[in-house]
């Protein structure tokens, strides 16, 4: 990846963060989804607990040498545990850790460089996983989500 190709990345992660806030403006029922999905409530919380695991994923690869600490968990795990409020707890908090935490990693992106790129560490559940790895997860997974979202909204699967 070259310098603009790392500027583009970085526009893609950046514009991926308004696609929730796009997806929740198509419904108001947050509580509505098809069987066996996840609601757009739940899809809120997840991004907030997703969005902070990224956020010290960025700053590990960055910071230390093939850092060991990119553990996996079970989303849907997390999902179901009534404690972590799921789908009770109001989704405003969830969705404002998530656009600060996005917004700080923005902020950290704008100062990479593409040697960075490389920098990596070992994933619980993937191996080797680099900074260019991270970028092209986390400007895809708020996409993917604000779809479910959609989704959800509609009562589809």
């Amino acid at each position: 990846m070259d310098a603009n190709e790392l500027k583009a990345a970085i526009s893609k992660y950046v514009a991926a963060t308004n696609a929730v806030d796009e997806a929740l403006s198509q419904g108001s029922d947050l509580d509505k989804r098809a069987p066996e999905g996840w609601s757009a409530r739940m899809v809120v919380h997840h991004l907030a607990d997703s969005e902070t695991s990224s956020y010290s994923r960025l700053r590990s690869l960055l910071g230390e040498k093939t850092p060991p600490i990119l553990m996996g968990y079970n989303e849907g795990n997390w999902a179901i545990t009534p404690a972590l409020g799921y789908e009770t707890s109001d989704s405003k908090n969830s969705l404002a850790v998530y656009k600060a935490v996005r917004a700080s990693s923005a902020d950290v992106l704008n100062r990479i460089s593409v040697s960075d790129l490389a920098k990596e560490g070992i994933h619980s559940e993937r191996g080797k996983y680099t900074l260019e790895d991270w970028l092209r997860i986390y400007s895809k997974h708020p996409v993917d989500h604000a779809d479910q979202i959609v989704k959800a909204f509609k009562g589809l699967a």
